[in-house]
């Protein structure tokens, strides 16, 4: 488990010279360069997922740009769900042409055998990407946990509450557990592939995990995804674990079995920290909308967030949940020069 990156060092909860810092979706809209990508192409969103050599190029802007400490895989965590036999669109939300509602859409679902052909672009990404950041920065793999896949799978686009996957969660748990097996096969295959292809640590995200009450989580979220994280291929393979809107049941979430656990700005670090205990790491936690402030008042909130973690090993700064689309890209650099230089040591 030894490592020359800060942020794998911090994954393990070894020392580091100085924070690592990423941001998730630090690939994205609020670049102008991420832009002329996306418009150099052409086609949708799903498309350039799809396009190894553009999707490579914009994950590898904000390391060149912000001079972040990791790299994540530019996807969507949608894309494994295609192969299950889901039609898949951004319009410019994911919308499902065919959500799964009933005992035979579940059935017809199908647990692809080698995820490797299923989604042959994204070790292609991978591979591709290792080249790239060779010696630089380590690459970090991601997914979607079973539960919130399953959310956009039922509910067939975004939603508030996603009531039609609570629904049939509460109503016909057999038919919600056939599903949920399904997705966290899928899901276990999928992560596994990436560490294959070279990824180098890996985030789950349960963007709606935290939809549900602490009671309900531990009973229709927590057997899935601690059955996934338990399946993953983890030697010296850290794996990350965010549920958003999770500050209220830190101890289920720890119990999913993460190296790291991913933190919302909903929760003092701090207190998350003595919840947690110190076997564990921690990734978090400023509120996005914080980079539209002055820049003297970024700097205030990094501070905040270092002085909250006491510099105790394991923490890596990042945002409580993705960077927005129209945030200054000088806002997102001067926040990463603020972590490197007040954490320095």
């Amino acid at each position: 488990m030894t490592s020359d990156y800060n942020f794998i060092k911090a994954c393990w909860r070894q020392p580091v010279d100085r924070v690592p810092v990423w941001l998730m979706r630090q690939a994205g809209r609020y670049l102008s360069q991420y832009k002329e990508v996306r418009a150099k192409g052409g086609g949708t969103f799903l498309d350039l997922c799809k396009d190894p050599a553009r999707a490579a190029e914009v994950t590898i802007q904000p390391i060149d740009i912000l001079d972040a400490d990791a790299a994540i895989l530019f996807s969507d965590i949608l894309t494994p769900l295609e192969p299950m036999g889901l039609e898949l669109d951004f319009v410019p939300g994911p919308v499902f042409a065919n959500p799964v509602r009933t005992k035979a859409d579940v059935d017809a679902l199908v647990v692809p055998e080698d995820m490797a052909t299923a989604v042959s672009y994204v070790p292609e990404i991978l591979q591709r990407l290792r080249v790239a950041f060779a010696g630089r920065v380590p690459l970090i793999g991601f997914g979607g946990a079973p539960f919130t896949l399953a959310c956009y799978m039922v509910e067939g686009q975004g939603s508030k509450d996603f009531a039609s996957l609570k629904q049939m969660m509460y109503s016909d748990f057999p038919l919600y557990d056939e599903l949920m097996k399904k997705v966290t096969e899928m899901d276990r295959r999928y992560l596994n592939m990436q560490i294959a292809a070279g990824a180098q640590a890996i985030q789950i995200f349960d963007t709606w995990g935290g939809l549900l009450a602490p009671h309900d989580f531990e009973r229709y979220n927590l057997p899935y995804v601690k059955n996934l994280i338990d399946g993953l291929d983890r030697t010296d393979i850290p794996i990350i674990y965010f549920v958003k809107n999770g500050g209220t049941m830190l101890e289920l979430v720890k119990a999913a079995g993460s190296d790291v656990i991913g933190l919302d700005w909903h929760v003092n670090l701090d207190k998350a920290r003595a919840i947690l205990g110190d076997d564990v790491a921690v990734q978090g936690n400023l509120d996005p909308t914080v980079l539209y402030a002055p820049k003297d008042y970024i700097e205030k909130e990094v501070q905040r967030i270092l002085d909250e973690n006491a510099g105790r090993p394991g923490f890596i700064f990042n945002l409580g949940h993705g960077i927005l689309p129209t945030v200054p890209p000088e806002n997102a650099i001067h926040l990463v020069e603020c972590v490197h230089r007040l954490s320095q040591k």
